[in-house]
């Protein structure tokens, strides 16, 4: 048996850096807990202050196949690279054809800039591009393949 597991991001902006990874991961606001009408109900009924009800934003993937992933609000600024960080195979991955694979990659790059992510670079694999490596609206890096 597997242990479910939650991604979690530290982040200045929780609600605004969910909203980028809706878009980018398909994802969708994760549903307030069974018996709660709203997230607020739910905050109100365990007594969490209400100063702090937007410490934190919550993604869910509507088929329920992937992760859940929390944005929680910290104090300090991301300083250094990630450890750890996502491969959106946007493309299909490398085992679909690169003329079907990198329009779409391209693609992503333009609605995910327009949303607010950065290119970082473009890397290359024999000779043509491969993937980018990118940030997302608070410089947490991931890569388009």
């Amino acid at each position: 048996m597997s242990t479910k597991w939650t991604v979690t991001v530290d982040c200045a902006r929780p609600g605004e850096l969910a909203r980028f990874w809706a878009l980018a991961l398909g994802y969708v606001e994760r549903p307030a807990p069974a018996g709660f009408a709203s997230w607020e109900e739910w905050f109100a009924r365990h007594d969490v202050p209400e100063e702090e009800w937007d410490d934190g934003a919550y993604l869910s993937d509507p088929d329920g196949v992937g992760p859940s992933i929390s944005f929680l609000r910290v104090p300090e600024a991301k300083t250094a690279k990630n450890r750890l960080h996502l491969d959106l195979q946007v493309g299909g991955g490398r085992e679909t054809p690169w003329e079907i694979r990198w329009p779409r990659v391209t693609a992503a790059r333009d609605r995910l800039t327009a949303a607010g992510a950065t290119v970082i670079r473009e890397d290359e694999l024999q000779g043509r591009p491969d993937h980018f490596v990118m940030a997302d609206p608070e410089g947490n890096e991931f890569c388009l393949v």
